[in-house]
């Protein structure tokens, strides 16, 4: 009997809670809004590595040796961000090349087969420009799709078996906000210095609409050396599997941004499949970020290993780059190797010096540390069309399998034009942590 008493104790005090729980919702308290799923945090990416937040001294350890008059230093922090273990290699880079062509070819197919695009929503509401059916398959045995098909094929030459892909009509087209309008600041050159100026606010946002061609530029092989036999790489670096993890070059500045822009784009479509939040965008990252990372904890040192030499104990080279006088295979290849060939730093990342340098998103200013913020500092301009060609110059950080020593410390830093490709140029995403 007393078993049967407590018993019923124990359920009159489970609903009683219960009313007290509707009670206070009902009663007018602050209680937030519920069935958000707050314990969803950051899903941890697929081959990056978490970087916690931190302060370090950012610039060279060193002296400036060839006078570039970027050796400044300043004491930065950043939040916390993922970045890739590894530079994008080929193999990653063509998943978003095949994507292209199937949407172009969908695309081309839908102009006269009705069942490759998506032109209603669910309730019957037109959608322009319509979406892509990846449902629908494309049979290469059917005519009338080859065809169709055959546009974005080059006509077989007279002697060479086969036609060849136009990779100049794979096109990536995507818009992006530019938040500049509304916030005020504009950039603008003036005779001595690049200067942040304050524009007349509007009370919308710039919409850029993007078109990148995506292809690799597999000829810088050939244009960024006179004189030298490197046909093989040209022809066959990026397309042959031998070299699927070997890290992607010949692509600019524009088309990485792309490359993050659908990488984004997959991961969001896949959240929203499964009904999981969405995270942060992929991105580039930015010229503070990257040295954070390639430091990997140890601040104030040269290279991302620590330093001030090259090589270990054993005489081993810590990295892919041009040691000595020009003796390029001695530190194990004469150009490229494939990722992850030497030992990560602390914090697992490879390569972040040597093998090919890497594209970051900051604009290059050799006084930009001067003007730029210490809390997250970056300094960004998407150059159009009629800017100056100074707007041009995109920061690239790590140093590549031709670069001397100096290159490769942390906190060198060079630039390239934002158009520009090059056999000894590659990059890795970020992306921003959902939390501190």
């Amino acid at each position: 009997m007393w078993f049967k008493k407590k018993k019923i104790k124990i359920v009159l005090g489970a609903f009683a809670v219960a009313v007290i729980g509707c009670s206070a919702e009902l009663g007018g308290e602050l209680i937030g809004v519920q069935g958000r799923n707050s314990r969803q945090g950051d899903v941890p990416p697929h081959g990056m590595v978490l970087i916690p937040q931190g302060t370090f001294n950012m610039g060279l350890n060193d002296q400036d040796a060839i006078s570039s008059m970027s050796a400044s230093t300043k004491t930065v922090s950043v939040d916390a961000f993922w970045i890739d273990q590894t530079e994008i290699t080929n193999n990653q880079y063509r998943q978003f090349v095949q994507y292209v062509y199937d949407s172009t070819a969908r695309r081309l197919l839908g102009e006269q087969f009705d069942e490759f695009l998506i032109t209603e929503d669910a309730f019957g509401n037109p959608i322009d420009p319509p979406m892509i059916n990846w449902e629908t398959k494309i049979s290469t045995k059917n005519p009338d799709y080859v065809e169709i098909l055959n546009a974005l094929y080059t006509p077989p030459v007279r002697g060479l078996i086969g036609k060849s892909l136009n990779v100049k009509k794979l096109i990536y087209e995507y818009a992006w906000i530019d938040y500049n309008r509304i916030t005020g600041r504009g950039i603008r050159l003036s005779t001595d210095d690049i200067q942040i100026i304050g524009e007349d606010k509007t009370d919308s946002p710039e919409i850029i609409q993007e078109a990148v061609p995506v292809y690799p530029d597999t000829l810088v092989w050939l244009r960024d050396f006179d004189f030298s036999y490197n046909d093989p790489l040209a022809f066959r670096y990026y397309s042959h599997p031998a070299y699927d993890n070997y890290p992607v070059v010949g692509v600019n500045w524009k088309q990485a941004t792309a490359f993050c822009h659908w990488r984004t784009k997959l991961m969001r479509d896949y959240c929203l499949k499964i009904k999981r939040p969405v995270p942060f965008e992929y991105r580039l990252p930015t010229e503070a970020e990257w040295e954070y990372a390639a430091r990997g904890g140890l601040n104030q040192q040269m290279y991302p290993w620590g330093g001030p030499y090259t090589y270990n104990k054993q005489g081993c080279y810590m990295a892919n780059f041009l040691p000595q006088r020009a003796r390029y295979g001695i530190d194990g290849g004469t150009r490229t190797l494939p990722v992850g060939s030497y030992q990560a730093n602390d914090y697992g990342l490879y390569d972040m010096a040597g093998n090919v340098a890497e594209w970051t998103s900051s604009t290059f200013d050799e006084q930009a540390y001067k003007f730029v913020n210490d809390i997250n500092p970056d300094y960004h301009y998407d150059a159009k069309d009629g800017d100056p060609l100074a707007m041009r110059r995109k920061t690239i950080k790590g140093g590549s399998w031709k670069d001397i020593a100096y290159f490769l410390q942390c906190g060198a830093r060079t630039f390239e034009y934002q158009d520009t490709t090059k056999s000894y140029i590659g990059f890795r995403c970020v992306r921003t942590y959902l939390g501190k």
